[in-house]
């Protein structure tokens, strides 16, 4: 592996750490819970920038074991990944107090560390584990021992992050996988830390941008889902395929309007057909007469994620319609608006109204008794 590939990997991953910085810090001005993802980003994506100005020493060097640079990068490393998942479901965590209880140690010991150095300390080079034997009691080797275990303590906490969030019913699914792979991550690196190869280098920082890339795609996906949906508006009359036809030959984007309001004009004309649980995408698109790829196209031209969300949306309508009239007092009742399950139901229900199906079953029935 050369020098330039090396510097080539660095400065991708750097990259990609500082756009994920940017575009969640953009997120984290609104809601508290990102911030803390911006900022870590943030801290990677700069500590890469610098790492690539020693690309040469990263591939040609030969550490050793244990070397102290990549030793203090796990401990630094290790601490950062094992806050910032709870920072999504669980803002409140990432108090002062508690996050500068909990960083103490490491920051005491990279200080010491680095105080040595600055003062003439002498490195240790360690080849195998005779060489460690040897120099125990050498200050050098005790502060990466001291390094190695803390890092080893804050990766438990890594792998306990799943069981912690688990408690916590507004915790992402997809965070208590990546969790655990976040832990298997760590311990390559420490594998890393003894057995160094540039190219075991590579595989880490491979696998290190990517579970980060994931974190963020998934947290802007929900920050997507999350935003408020399109009006629904009345459609008293379809639009004719000669209109159709002629919106296609000058305007795409009236084209996909047309078709989405032929579209609004048999869903508000058929209610019977989506309050089935058995309708879905196949049975909107032969009703329509476009193909799945058409109705597809004319449904997020105006907003909605897919034809199974736009679909649900009027389920959610209904359903809260018939709530508010009292014809549904329980969750037990709510398939009657279409939906194939409780869980659907609730799920979709927060998802485009921003409250739970649960509370808002109550405050209607509250309503109704006052």
């Amino acid at each position: 592996m050369t020098a330039n590939a090396t510097l080539l990997m660095l400065a991708c991953s750097a990259t990609a750490h500082i756009i994920m910085t940017c575009v969640i810090a953009l997120y984290a001005r609104h809601k508290i819970q990102y911030l803390c993802l911006a900022w870590v980003n943030g801290i990677f994506g700069f500590t890469l920038i610098g790492a690539t100005f020693f690309s040469e020493t990263i591939t040609c060097g030969q550490p050793g074991i244990l070397h102290p640079m990549a030793l203090l990068f796990l401990v630094a490393t290790c601490y950062l990944q094992s806050i910032y998942p709870l920072s999504i479901p669980m803002p409140g965590f990432l108090q002062w107090a508690r996050m500068w209880k909990y960083a103490f140690p490491a920051i005491l010991l990279i200080v010491i560390y680095l105080t040595l150095l600055l003062l003439g300390g002498e490195l240790v080079v360690l080849r195998n584990l005779k060489d460690i034997v040897d120099n125990l009691i050498a200050s050098d080797v005790l502060l990466r021992l001291a390094a190695l275990a803390l890092s080893i303590y804050y990766t438990i906490n890594i792998f306990r992050l799943p069981h912690r969030m688990a408690h916590h019913a507004n915790v992402p699914r997809y965070l208590l996988g990546y969790c655990f792979f976040l832990g298997l991550s760590v311990v390559y690196y420490t594998f890393m830390t003894i057995v160094y190869t540039p190219v075991v280098l590579a595989v880490y920082l491979g696998i290190f941008t990517l579970l980060n890339m994931y974190l963020c795609l998934r947290t802007l996906e929900t920050i997507a889902l999350s935003l408020s949906k399109p009006g629904i508006a009345e459609v008293k009359v379809a639009p004719s395929d000669e209109v159709i036809e002629q919106a296609e030959k000058e305007d795409f984007n009236e084209a996909n309007l047309q078709r989405f309001q032929r579209i609004e004009y048999w869903m508000q004309n058929n209610k019977e057909e989506w309050t089935d649980n058995t309708f879905g995408r196949d049975r909107l698109c032969k009703e329509i007469g476009y193909n799945r790829h058409l109705v597809l196209q004319s449904v997020r031209s105006q907003g909605y994620n897919n034809i199974h969300d736009y679909i649900n949306t009027y389920r959610v309508r209904e359903l809260k319609r018939l709530i508010e009239k009292h014809a549904i007092t329980n969750l037990s009742e709510c398939q009657c608006a279409g939906f194939g399950a409780i869980k659907t139901a609730k799920t979709c229900f927060e998802r485009i109204e921003g409250e739970s199906l649960d509370s808002f079953i109550k405050a209607n029935a509250a309503g109704h008794q006052s």
